[in-house]
């Protein structure tokens, strides 16, 4: 019997990272730093007003690009923090979290056969996501020398006369790494000599470190050539409510809404009043969270260091990428044997793409006593094994 199964499809292997869920999930004990999400719950004050739209009976669909209450207070929210104005009736879109964007921008721009360029290790999704919008990735595998930011150079050296965009997610999952200004500086420009686009996923935009977060699109002559993704659920907890945008220009966010129209409709409603409240009136929560992942994040990273896993020092997101190197396993090997003798759970750093081998990804979005349970875990686990 012929496979019904189309060939782009076909031709993607499943996440490498959810195996390690499905494993952990039916084990005792399993102390997890494999699956990035906040283990803080929404804050009461967003998780409330959720729940009074609902009351007040705000269950229908809103506008497909969302509440035009939401969008407004996105664009000033967008401005304030960068500097980046967008017109809330051209320019912005609400989205089911930002999965559901970076599917929107993807389909909106993509011809068959037009190449993306995608540095790496990067969040799973990014490569097959280009292959199901019908374009083909091209990978960058980026270094822990260069504190696994993608240079300018890197990129110009992959472009080809298809290239139509470069995607790119700092801060980074799984690296934790933020770009620097002058390393945005040369996207942009290779960016600008040859006519691309730039689509840049900014979901972790509020949580980093020691640094300041620059818009992609705040800088010089970018706001027309990119596509900023962004969303509520690692800044405000809000994970499942999935709510997240896309910001663009006119034109190409007019393409991403047709898309949007006949695929999704609209946003939940309940989830759009929560994060309108959450743009209102959240960013003390903000900062508490960003407070206690840094104290974790020292932790976590500081230990690794002494354990002999070698680990950079991440600016952003929830994630530290130590090196298995010194242990004589590679990343598959370390996280399975890791999971089996001690029950903590790590993702090998091949799941996330070129440059990834050798490393794995720990999650710092869990307790910090956990933490510390987990780091003595991982002590014994490499006492063992010399």
């Amino acid at each position: 019997m012929k496979s019904f199964i189309s060939k782009r499809v076909a031709s993607v292997p499943p996440s490498g990272i959810r195996r390690y869920f499905d494993i952990s999930a039916t084990m005792p004990d399993v102390i997890s730093l494999g699956i990035g999400e906040p283990d803080f719950v929404t804050p009461d004050p967003i998780l409330e007003e959720g729940i009074a739209s609902l009351r007040r009976g705000d269950t229908h669909y809103t506008s497909n690009s969302g509440t035009y209450e939401l969008r407004c207070a996105l664009s000033e929210h967008l401005n304030q923090l960068y500097g980046v104005s967008y017109d809330p009736m051209d320019e912005l879109l609400i989205t089911v979290g930002v999965s559901e964007a970076m599917y929107l921008g993807l389909t909106a721009i993509i011809d068959p056969g037009d190449e993306v360029i995608v540095p790496q290790p990067c969040f799973v999704a990014y490569a097959p996501e280009v292959v199901f919008a019908g374009g083909t990735a091209l990978t960058i595998g980026c270094k822990v020398e260069h504190e696994f930011q993608v240079t300018g150079a890197e990129i110009e050296a992959r472009v080809t006369p298809r290239t139509k965009a470069i995607l790119i997610g700092y801060p980074n999952n799984p690296t934790g790494a933020v770009l620097t200004p002058e390393r945005m500086a040369e996207i942009a420009a290779v960016a600008e000599r040859h006519n691309l686009l730039v689509i840049s996923d900014e979901i972790y935009d509020r949580l980093v470190y020691g640094v300041q977060h620059t818009c992609f699109a705040a800088l010089p002559g970018m706001k027309e050539r990119t596509l900023l993704l962004g969303g509520f659920s690692k800044d405000y907890a809000m994970t499942g409510w999935r709510i997240g945008y896309i910001a663009a220009p006119k034109e190409v966010l007019g393409a991403a809404r047709k898309v949007h129209q006949y695929t999704i409709m609209s946003a939940p409603t309940t989830a759009q009043a929560a994060a309108l409240f959450a743009l209102k009136h959240g960013e003390a929560h903000v900062q508490q969270m960003v407070e206690e992942y840094d104290r974790r994040r020292r932790l976590l990273v500081h230990e690794l260091n002494m354990l002999g896993l070698d680990c950079f020092e991440p600016r952003g997101a929830f994630y530290a990428f130590p090196s298995v190197g010194k242990t004589g396993m590679n990343d598959e090997t370390f996280a399975d044997q890791l999971l089996a003798e001690e029950h903590v759970a790590v993702i090998p750093g091949n799941a996330f793409g070129d440059g990834g081998a050798g490393y794995v990804r720990m999650c710092y979005a869990q307790s910090y006593s956990k933490i510390e349970e987990a780091l003595e875990r991982i002590h014994t686990f490499m006492r063992r094994h010399g």
